[in-house]
């Protein structure tokens, strides 16, 4: 785990609420620079709107987020100085249908980092080789796999060059056999110090890379430990019964 003291994620007493709905009840999580959080629970248990939260993707309701020292407000131009430094990977990729793979890695760098399109394709290249698929670079998200899409969704974060990375189930809408691939960039961004934030049900995946495990349930944080005590010693009934489930 990264030795760094100063969390570059401050969550302190945070509620959500959709309408009625408690979503997210009273979180708190403090996050280090570099560290790797494997986020787990139940379909409807908050998971992903607590990453949501976090680029304000949601807005929550009651307590504090900071990000790298930015507390997240209705202030804009706090949102979007937060958004830069955030890099997030849906499930279901969000890529833009009618722009090439290298378009839509170097829309955002054009765009809003201001660079110039040469050096953009430049920058965008070097991401998709590392996410090993360069010679896609011209092709339109609708001639690829679901996993190949998916590492042009990572490849595209990766080019905003972001300090933290966030990932809502990535791996939900692939076919079993185009998981691993997704899964193995993900494991090499990891090893390379990145701050992550996973929420995903791949629990191979977590054990390999988490430094910590958190587990929710009912909009709550039940559990939170390393990988070996969370897997083999659980400390929550709700955290044993999960498991159970889950691994057999």
């Amino acid at each position: 785990m990264p030795q760094s003291a100063d969390p570059i994620i401050q969550i302190e007493n945070m509620h959500k609420w959709f309408e009625d709905f408690h979503v997210l009840r009273d979180i708190n999580l403090n996050v280090t620079e570099g560290e790797r959080i494997v986020i787990a629970g139940p379909s409807g248990s908050g998971k992903s709107t607590l990453i949501r939260c976090i680029n304000r993707l949601e807005a929550h309701d009651q307590g504090r987020i900071v990000i790298d020292g930015i507390e997240l407000t209705e202030n804009l131009k706090r949102i979007d100085e937060v958004r830069r430094e955030v890099g997030m990977v849906f499930q279901d990729f969000n890529l833009f249908p009618h722009m090439s793979v290298l378009e839509n890695c170097t829309l955002a760098l054009i765009h809003v980092r201001g660079m110039a399109q040469a050096e953009a394709e430049e920058t965008a290249m070097g991401y998709l080789e590392r996410v090993r698929i360069p010679e896609q670079a011209d092709k339109f998200p609708g001639q690829l796999s679901g996993g190949q899409q998916q590492r042009v969704a990572i490849a595209r974060s990766l080019c905003m060059n972001p300090k933290i990375m966030l990932f809502d189930e990535p791996t939900s809408a692939l076919d079993p056999e185009m998981i691993r691939e997704v899964l193995d960039v993900m494991t090499d961004l990891a090893g390379s110090g990145m701050t992550m934030l996973c929420v995903t049900h791949e629990m191979g995946f977590a054990r390999e890379v988490a430094d910590r495990m958190i587990f929710m349930d009912e909009g709550e944080i039940i559990e939170i430990a390393p990988p070996e005590t969370f897997f083999t010693n659980p400390q929550s009934e709700r955290t044993k019964a999960f498991l159970s489930q889950i691994i057999g």
